[in-house]
């Protein structure tokens, strides 16, 4: 487990750009941590980290965002999964097996589901207003 401190919104990018450089075709990054506390700002560095030029923008409304590039990359917002088939039916598991980086907020939503998964597990928390903690344990930083 490694524990990083940010201070700006760019040194949170920057730290998910760090992480893309260390993960493999079909890897799995399960983001928990509350509301506004970075975790689209950390999938942005990630997005840029495997090559994508497409805007990245919180999944919220549209459960998944895929961007394009050598790496491609599924953005998931878990915020109402509840089972099993809300994943196959937004595609999580295809994603996973094409070789796309995959992405999840609020995985703590589905932490039953995903329990068994190898995982880089990411937690950010908000410690000021700029300021966040970022513990990621599975990774290789």
């Amino acid at each position: 487990m490694a524990v990083f401190e940010t201070h700006s919104d760019e040194e949170t990018q920057a730290l998910g750009e760090r992480l893309a450089q260390t993960l493999e075709p079909g890897a799995l990054v399960l983001f928990t941590g509350g509301l506004g506390a970075g975790k689209t700002a950390f999938c942005r560095g990630i997005a840029r980290g495997l090559g994508c030029t497409d805007e990245v923008s919180s999944p919220t409304f549209a459960i998944v965002n895929v961007y394009r590039g050598p790496r491609p990359f599924a953005h998931f917002d878990l915020y109402r999964a509840s089972s099993r088939e809300d994943l196959e039916a937004a595609g999580f598991y295809d994603y996973l097996d094409m070789g796309c980086v995959v992405a999840a907020e609020w995985s703590e939503n589905a932490a039953e589901l995903l329990a068994a998964e190898t995982a880089v597990r990411v937690d950010i928390a908000r410690t000021g207003e700029t300021d966040r903690r970022i513990t990621i344990e599975g990774g290789a930083l």
